[in-house]
């Protein structure tokens, strides 16, 4: 993963909101986020399917989302792509705070026409992701012209090491690349939507045994 900063990342966070400038040599990325939002979306990637994609998981997460970028997607989207969900990976660490109460897990099951997927999230603090089910050769389509099919694991990759979540992905059905990768950020938005969500029966304390997440 890019790792040569040019700038330092700038970090806020305020309430259940969070807010980050990443910049490296191979892209600019600004990613806001409000835990407590409506889905509220203001997207603007440079990759147009990528575009789609986040604002799907903002509508269906109820996440309110900006995301403001600019990268080398002359020479590939990868690094500007990967960039992204990195930066939403640490805003989404940040607004989650020490997860006082929130209900952690969640699962979800989105269909998309032939397409079906699957996602269980736990916001353990303990980044983990199994990701599965894709048929032979979906890595190697490109979507939308700029989005080949192998970047939907790694931006799942990149935002559960960031956030510090477990995500369980599943594609249970599916022909149409675009729906298979739709049906998956639809999934995973729903089920971090229930995870991150407030559980008034447990109000301030911490869904673990351990006393910490």
């Amino acid at each position: 993963m890019s790792t040569e900063l040019q700038t330092a990342d700038l970090q806020e966070r305020t309430g259940r909101r969070a807010r980050m400038e990443r910049t490296t040599s191979e892209s600019s990325v600004l990613v806001e986020i409000d835990l407590d939002g409506t889905g509220r979306s203001d997207i603007s990637s440079s990759v147009p399917f990528y575009d789609h994609m986040l604002t799907a998981l903002a509508k269906h997460s109820l996440i309110d989302l900006t995301v403001k970028a600019t990268g080398d997607t002359h020479i590939d989207v990868h690094h500007t792509v990967e960039d992204i969900a990195i930066t939403l990976g640490e805003v989404l660490k940040q607004a989650l705070g020490t997860k006082a109460g929130i209900r952690r897990f969640g699962e979800a099951s989105v269909p998309l026409d032939e397409a079906l997927a699957h996602a269980v999230v736990d916001v353990s603090g303990r980044p983990y992701l199994v990701h599965g089910g894709e048929p032979a050769g979906q890595e190697y389509h490109l979507i939308g012209g700029h989005f080949t099919g192998s970047l939907t694991r790694h931006v799942f990759e990149a935002i559960t090491l960031h956030a510090g979540i477990c995500l369980h992905m599943s594609v249970l059905a599916g022909r149409d690349p675009h729906h298979i990768v739709e049906a998956q950020f639809k999934a995973f938005a729903r089920a971090l939507r229930a995870a991150v969500e407030p559980d008034p029966r447990i109000g301030d304390a911490i869904p673990s045994t351990k006393g910490a997440l």
